[in-house]
């Protein structure tokens, strides 16, 4: 079932005008039916991401259904003249677990460690203790082979998900999602990093640094080595793209 919904372009990437309540209505409707569906959170990275790779802005272009995630998305969503929230990864699994608890659906978790994995199960089983897990699966840290890849589907498939949340990090879980879609019977969503925060391996920043768009700064403090270029770069190509480019509704 198709949805109507303003999809504005913010520099290359397709983003979606959509409430939170909007939102998990969408991933449980489809996961009911369990259809064939791809969900992105776009941040800034994406954006830039993009801006920077025709492939990747045309597979964000095909996804379903694409929520503003970072908080720069956000307002820049605003200043096209709409009223729009952060809908991000890692709350939007959280509060969807809750609803697919009360309404029976199976989840999958596909991505991260091992040891994320089961202190994400843990997590999981104390605040959703009904909630129907599928399975949980961490791949190789490499290119799957094609009988790892067919075993893997068939796996997800059998276990009935109606929602398949995927842990590879950005750009890799886009690609995975996309190349995917209409071999796995369930609504697709990347999530980046809300395995390790619900798992409790990596600390989320405050929520006031959260409501004002300072997590990527709370992120780079934590882990400067790893996150240097990602927040620092590909903030700096955000600025510059937007002070180009205006909003428009596709």
């Amino acid at each position: 079932m198709s949805i109507e919904k303003t999809r504005l372009r913010v520099m290359a990437a397709g983003v979606d005008v959509v409430t939170w309540a909007d939102a998990i209505n969408i991933l449980l409707r489809w996961g009911g039916d369990r259809e064939s569906r791809v969900v992105c959170a776009c941040n800034v990275h994406m954006v830039v991401t993009a801006s920077r790779d025709i492939a990747f802005a045309s597979g964000l272009e095909g996804a379903d259904l694409v929520t503003p995630d970072g908080a720069p998305v956000v307002w820049a969503i605003r200043r096209a003249g709409y009223t729009q929230e952060r809908v991000n990864g890692p709350d939007l699994m959280w509060e969807y677990l809750a609803k697919a608890e009360l309404a029976k659906q199976v989840v999958f978790f596909f991505g991260g460690k091992e040891s994320v994995l089961k202190d994400l199960g843990i997590a999981i089983a104390k605040s959703f203790p009904k909630l129907k897990v599928g399975g949980m699966v961490s791949p190789p840290f490499r290119d799957l082979t094609e009988e790892e890849d067919e075993s893997y589907v068939a796996q997800i498939n059998a276990a009935g998900a109606a929602v398949v949340f995927v842990g590879l990090g950005c750009p890799k879980q886009e690609f995975w999602m996309w190349s995917h879609r209409d071999r796995i019977n369930s609504v697709l969503i990347g999530v980046g990093a809300a395995f390790d925060y619900h798992a409790g391996s990596v600390r989320r920043a405050p929520v006031w640094m959260q409501h004002i768009g300072l997590e990527w700064a709370y992120r780079l403090l934590t882990e400067p080595r790893r996150l240097w270029k990602r927040y620092l770069v590909t903030n700096v190509l955000f600025l510059i793209g937007m002070a180009k480019c205006g909003f428009k509704a596709k």
